[in-house]
């Protein structure tokens, strides 16, 4: 494993495998922190939380998606991403992003469940937002 110069990102939704490709390194939200990858790296099986998949091509070029919740796995060379939903970043709307946010800090929680999930919602628009309101050059 540790002769490997690269890695296959799988990136699967519910609907479709939306990447199979090699890249050389990338880094990804876990529900408890980032993490980064690069070849070379143990096996593993997480839980994915809300935030940005930043990968690097093997041109070179940055490509970055929100990901929403999910599980990856790594095996060798291959990181599958199973995930609820992967937004290419330069698709993300800024003013829904803000709205999901104003709506998720508006609604009323009254038990734990409720903050909880009030508390998600709020992260994952949180998120949005920032990747939403970056500069997206794709160098």
């Amino acid at each position: 494993m540790a002769g490997n110069k690269q890695l296959r990102l799988v990136l699967v939704t519910p609907e479709k495998t939306l990447r199979d490709e090699p890249v050389a390194e990338m880094r990804f939200p876990l529900y408890d922190g980032q993490m980064g990858v690069l070849p070379g790296r143990a096996p593993l099986v997480g839980r994915l939380g809300a935030g940005e998949l930043y990968f690097t091509e093997l041109s070179g070029t940055h490509r970055s998606y929100f990901i929403d919740g999910g599980f990856v796995q790594i095996k060798g060379e291959a990181v599958t991403i199973l995930t609820n939903r992967a937004i290419p970043v330069e698709s993300l709307n800024r003013q829904q992003a803000e709205e999901q946010l104003k709506q998720a800090l508006a609604r009323p929680a009254h038990n734990d469940l409720e903050i909880d999930a009030r508390a998600r919602d709020e992260q994952r628009a949180r998120q949005m937002v920032a990747l939403a309101g970056r500069s997206h050059t794709g160098a």
